[in-house]
């Protein structure tokens, strides 16, 4: 049988773990969009949000009134979506990998969002707060 020193070591081994691949994903993440970033339109004008591996990157994001958001599939298989649904817009329809979907957040407040397929993923749970 596991003491309880032991079984508390190797849950708290398993937590550092997860945490540094959770920060690692948007490193990921971003080197992902470097590659594929010339199947796309130009950012210029836009802020991306990257969607990888199961999260969005970055998970919390400020942006200007006005400013229109790419949230872009890295992915290399899975599809997501983005539905703002606490501020009673419609679900995205599903964008595939090197695919994106724009919103224009033109109204300050905070704007917490999902993918609609995996919203069950603390990592596809984020929020943009416009100021």
């Amino acid at each position: 049988m596991l003491s309880k020193t032991f079984a508390f070591a190797l849950l708290a081994g398993v937590m550092m773990i997860g945490s540094a691949q959770a920060g690692d994903v948007c490193e990921e993440a971003e080197a992902r969009y470097q590659e594929v970033k010339n199947e796309l339109p130009s950012d210029e004008g836009v802020t991306v949000v990257k969607l990888y591996n199961y999260n969005f990157c970055p998970p919390k994001l400020t942006v200007k009134a006005g400013t229109t958001v790419r949230f872009v599939n890295v992915d290399k298989r899975t599809s997501h979506s983005v539905w703002l649904k606490e501020a009673g817009k419609e679900e995205s329809e599903r964008f595939f990998p090197v695919e994106f979907w724009e919103f224009p957040f033109t109204e300050k407040g905070e704007y917490p969002y999902l993918c609609g397929p995996h919203w069950e993923r603390e990592g596809m749970r984020a929020t943009i707060t416009v100021e």
